[in-house]
């Protein structure tokens, strides 16, 4: 059976695809509102894992009503769970299984209990977050198990997370990006791979 997972090129999406391997056939997923956006990284972050890879876009006018909801609210989480949501929601159409890498201490993106019943009902998928019982410190441990990890700030890594197109579409509506963001947010892109556990149901 396949597993579609979300997939921004970093260390949380990449261990919980090594996860699902073992008992499905993983697709990886990276969305984006701009169909233009190079994804070069990512997608050698994907190749370095060894998983089928699919770059897919927000509906139009995705992007304006998401980067409008930041500035309205003066705060990003309502706006990027919208878009976790949406992207889940995307996924569900074509997968049985639909996985990401949200974790323990996640508070955004990060979907209620209410909203994972609901896609689930309606899309009859099962959604599934193998790290949802890890924290922060036994993530690392395991990144450094099987990958090679760069880290940086927002901005200085060429992955796939939701925020880089979010943060340009404020700023060209005039508005500094640093003023709805907290600062000093760390991301993470895979440039390596020690070992891979891999299933053996590929159907």
């Amino acid at each position: 059976m396949k597993a579609g997972v979300l997939f921004s090129g970093g260390k949380d999406s990449a261990l919980a695809a090594i996860m699902l391997a073992r008992d499905y056939a993983v697709e990886l997923n990276t969305m984006v509102f701009d169909p233009n956006r190079d994804l070069s990284a990512v997608a050698r972050a994907a190749g370095t894992l060894g998983f089928p890879f699919r770059v897919r876009t927000f509906p139009e006018g995705f992007l304006e009503e998401v980067a409008g909801m930041v500035v309205e609210q003066g705060y990003p989480n309502e706006a990027i769970n919208r878009v976790h949501r949406e992207a889940i929601r995307v996924l569900s159409g074509e997968y049985a299984v639909v996985g990401d890498g949200t974790r323990l201490n996640d508070r955004v993106p990060m979907l209620t209990l209410a909203d994972v019943q609901r896609i689930e009902a309606r899309c009859g998928c099962s959604y599934v977050r193998p790290l949802l019982g890890f924290g922060k410190s036994e993530i690392r441990r395991l990144a450094g198990r099987y990958l090679d990890v760069r880290y940086g700030e927002t901005g200085m890594l060429d992955n796939g997370d939701y925020e880089a197109e979010i943060r340009r579409a404020i700023a060209a509506r005039g508005h500094d990006p640093a003023a709805y963001f907290p600062p000093r947010h760390e991301q993470s892109l895979v440039t390596g791979v020690h070992a891979i556990i891999t299933g053996d149901d590929n159907e």
